[in-house]
């Protein structure tokens, strides 16, 4: 798998402090459990990846990935409240993700250590799931789960940035006062951000204004 790009890097966790402070400018002290919201996304990714042994199911790709994204959203905010938003640190504990000397290829937990590789995507989650309720960040899992979903950090950061606009939109529009309907023309904005995404260049140096503005234009309707 390709590194994390730095200037990603650093764009992603400038973005994820600016909507963390949009929601609450007191959020470094303010104690919201991100971690719980991993776990949260987490069972919501195995839901859209199907589990149930006793009926057939198909995998949403689309929407699996948009929940990996979704995770990336609170394990960013977990490590900018353990570096106190210190984004040098933050920083260097994302990078040394690239560094084959940094990065383990098991991972102990409640007594048991877990070969990353011999690991299947349901089982990565679970483990994700597990780890996130004794409040611990593992980024090699997550990149683990990156590989499984066929995503490198390139798609990751189209993908998040995307989503960070699609958040800074809810805001705009009523979510936290209760007043955002997140359901339009029978689908949900997610759905709809996957189809926008589709229409659009990420890497245009526009498309975050252009994707805000699909977005808003489709609410109207």
């Amino acid at each position: 798998m390709k590194a994390i790009p730095r200037n990603q890097a650093e764009i992603m966790l400038t973005m994820q402090a600016a909507m963390n402070s949009k929601i609450n400018t007191g959020w470094i002290d303010a104690g919201f459990p991100y971690l719980r919201a991993v776990v949260i996304e987490g069972a919501e990714a195995i839901e859209h990846h199907g589990w149930k042994w006793w009926k057939q199911q198909h995998c949403d790709v689309a929407q699996l990935q948009m929940e990996i994204v979704d995770i990336w959203h609170f394990m960013l905010s977990a490590l900018l409240i353990k570096t106190r938003n210190d984004h040098q640190k933050a920083l260097h504990l994302l990078l040394a993700v690239n560094e084959a000397d940094f990065c383990k290829s098991y991972l102990d937990f409640d007594g048991r250590r877990y070969e990353l590789s011999s690991l299947d995507l349901l089982e990565k989650l679970e483990l994700l799931i597990g780890v996130s309720v004794s409040r611990r960040i593992e980024l090699e899992l997550f990149r683990g789960l990156l590989q499984d979903c066929n995503m490198e950090w390139d798609e990751l950061y189209k993908q998040y940035v995307s989503k960070n606009v699609l958040n800074f939109f809810r805001q705009d529009h009523g979510y936290k006062e209760g007043t955002y309907q997140k359901i339009w023309q029978g689908k949900e904005d997610n759905e709809h951000l996957v189809e926008v995404i589709g229409e659009l260049n990420p890497l245009d140096p526009q498309y975050p204004e252009k994707l805000y503005q699909f977005l808003k234009d489709r609410y109207q309707r």
